[in-house]
C-alpha cells in the first residue's frame, strides 16, 4: 500500500525545503508504523524565485530519496500544478495539500485512513470544525465563507467547503478524476468535485482547521470573477462528459 502526497508550489523559496523535511519526518513515522510505502511529489508551477532549484538541491544533499520534484517553466495556476502531480502519482491513496502545510501533517493520516475505510474522495472542510478559521481576521473569515457560499449556489452543490486546500482520494479515483479536468486556476477544486459527482463517486467531508497560518494569495474580488467564469465553463463541460 502506497501513499502519494502532492504539493503544488509557486514561489515558495522561503519554505519549500523545510516543508519537504517536515513531510519526510511525518510520513516516515506514520508509514513505518502502518507498513506503508510513500512518496512526496512537489510540482513547481513556473516559480521565478529559484524554488525548484533550492528544493532539488535539498532533496539531493539531504538524501530525501522519496521526494520527487517535477514542474514546468511557465506559470499556469494551482490547478495545473495539482493535476500534474496527481497524474504523476503512483499511490493507492493520493492526497494534496498546500506547501505551507496549513492543516498540519496529522490530517494526512486522518484523510488516508478515511479513504482506506472505503471513502474514495475525502474533502477537508473548515466549516465543520469550530476552529476551522483560527487565525483569520473577522473580515477575512466572513469574506471566505461568503465566497464559498456564492460558489456553492452558482455551481449547484451542498458541500460546506469546496475550496479547502486538503483533499484525499483512492489513487485510481484521483487519477481518473484529474484526467478529465482542464481548469488551471483556483476553480480546479470545484471541477474535480463536479467531475466526481458526474461519475457518481461518493464525497465525504472531514473537519480541518488551520494550524500554520499565513496571508492568502487569493484576491477575493478578482478571483471570484474568474471563478464564476470558470464555473460556467465547468458546467458546460460536465454536461458533455
Amino acid at each position: 500500500m502506497k501513499i502519494s502526497v502532492c504539493i503544488p508550489m509557486y514561489n515558495e523559496h522561503a519554505i519549500c525545503a523545510a516543508t519537504a523535511r517536515t513531510l519526510c519526518r511525518a510520513m516516515t513515522v506514520y508509514c513505518m508504523r502502518q507498513g506503508y510505502d510513500w512518496e512526496i511529489i512537489f510540482c513547481d508551477d513556473g516559480s521565478t524565485d529559484g524554488s525548484l532549484e533550492l528544493l532539488q538541491n535539498a532533496v539531493q544533499n539531504e538524501g530525501m530519496n522519496r521526494v520527487r520534484c517535477i514542474g514546468y517553466k511557465q506559470n499556469r495556476g494551482k490547478g495545473a500544478a495539482v493535476r500534474t502531480a496527481v497524474l504523476a502519482s503512483q499511490g493507492d491513496v493520493v492526497l494534496y495539500t498546500d506547501c505551507d502545510l496549513a492543516y498540519g501533517t496529522d490530517i494526512i493520516e486522518l484523510g488516508a485512513e478515511k479513504v482506506l475505510e472505503g471513502n474514495p474522495f475525502v474533502l477537508g472542510s473548515r466549516n465543520l470544525d469550530s476552529n476551522g478559521y483560527a487565525g483569520y481576521t473577522m473580515l477575512r473569515r466572513m469574506a471566505s465563507k461568503l465566497y464559498i457560499k456564492v460558489i456553492a449556489v452558482c455551481a449547484g452543490f451542498r458541500l460546506t467547503d469546496s475550496q479547502c486546500g486538503f483533499k484525499c482520494f483512492d489513487g485510481d479515483t484521483a487519477r481518473k478524476i484529474f484526467s478529465l479536468c482542464t481548469i488551471d486556476g483556483f476553480a480546479f477544486d470545484l471541477e474535480a468535485i463536479k467531475v466526481a459527482q458526474k461519475l457518481e463517486i461518493p464525497l465525504t467531508e472531514i473537519p480541518v482547521h488551520i494550524i500554520n497560518h499565513r496571508d492568502s494569495k487569493i484576491n477575493i474580488v478578482r478571483d471570484a470573477v474568474h471563478m464564476l467564469g470558470d464555473i460556467r465553463k465547468i458546467k458546460k463541460r460536465i454536461r458533455r462528459l
